[in-house]
């Protein structure tokens, strides 16, 4: 089968082509190379998976020849997008709804006359909001709490519009904070890790007890995998690690997988940023038959040793 996997050269969608690549799928691979980070975390990631079975597009989705790019597909993965609560404020916002809310209505818009099977969209915790309702429950109320969370929802309210109006056959998976090898050098793991390698302060911005549902990169592909085989579609999915932890613990246990005490630099909470997240799996669970594996603390020593690998 041919798959698409957009945003293929960024730490989710490279886990994803790789294991699709390994079950024996083709992958047509786009990715634009946004400025978010240096381009060589991305270039690495991509390395891990050109082999026999990836074609690789570096292109924008608003403006690439999407009828071509479905051409033949069967399962499209859109992990494409502009991700960041703490820098979707300000001017910012309109990349934003550039990459992710325009360039998904593009895609979907191309899907309608297609013949794909599934179109799985990786969304996002934050369309919750820092609500007190936990664990965050599918029918529970979103209300995001930073413009990156409003896109994230409103590219999803597109999928449910499309399934809705022309049967575009949409899954959308909620992910809840994914970490793991390749973990993007913007996100907190990715800072922490560096920080404490070097012998540097690392930065926690809040005061060390807001919590989160962390979930190894692994799960999430095996989720987004489940959700395109699933027979349903018009449905949304938490896709969570199954258990809350705040980032006290986890200063806790990068201690002992290193073996050296951190520093902490304590700092002002940020705008957008949560206090609580936990994901309810119930229906990931009973109809995708998704099972987080990875242990938090498994899932972090795979990071730690990573982080040994790639420099500063």
């Amino acid at each position: 089968m041919i798959c698409v996997v957009t945003g293929v050269a960024g730490f989710i969608g490279s886990h994803l082509a790789e294991k699709l690549l390994d079950v024996g799928h083709t992958v047509r691979g786009v990715d634009k190379f946004l400025g978010n980070y240096p381009r060589r975390f991305k270039e690495w990631n991509l390395a891990q998976v050109r082999r026999p079975g990836l074609e690789f597009i570096e292109e924008d989705l608003v403006g690439i020849d999407l009828p071509a790019l479905l051409d033949g597909v069967t399962y499209v993965f859109h992990q494409a997008a502009q991700p960041g609560v703490r820098s979707s404020w300000g001017e910012e916002f309109g990349e934003y709804t550039h990459n992710n809310i325009l360039a998904t209505q593009r895609l979907l818009e191309a899907s309608k006359k297609s013949k794909i099977k599934k179109f799985v969209y990786a969304s996002s915790s934050s369309v919750y909001g820092d609500t007190q309702d936990l664990p965050m429950r599918e029918t529970g109320m979103t209300r995001p709490v930073s413009p990156y969370g409003v896109s994230k929802l409103s590219a999803e309210q597109l999928c449910y519009l499309y399934w809705k109006e022309f049967g575009v056959p949409t899954v959308s998976l909620r992910y809840f904070t994914v970490y793991g090898p390749r973990q993007r050098p913007d996100m907190f793991f990715h800072i922490f890790m560096r920080a404490h390698r070097r012998g540097q302060a690392i930065p926690i911005y809040d005061d060390g007890k807001q919590s989160r549902d962390f979930t190894f990169c692994a799960d999430i592909v095996d989720g987004n995998i489940a959700a395109a085989e699933y027979p349903g579609a018009g449905e949304v999915f938490n896709l969570g690690g199954g258990s809350r932890t705040t980032v006290e613990e986890v200063v806790r246990m990068v201690e002992e997988i290193s073996g050296k005490k951190a520093q902490l630099n304590m700092l002002a909470r940020q705008q957008g940023d949560v206090r609580h997240t936990a994901a309810a799996l119930d229906q990931a669970r009973n109809k995708l038959g998704f099972k987080p594996r990875v242990k938090l603390y498994d899932g972090l020593a795979q990071e730690w040793a990573w982080m040994q690998h790639i420099g500063d």
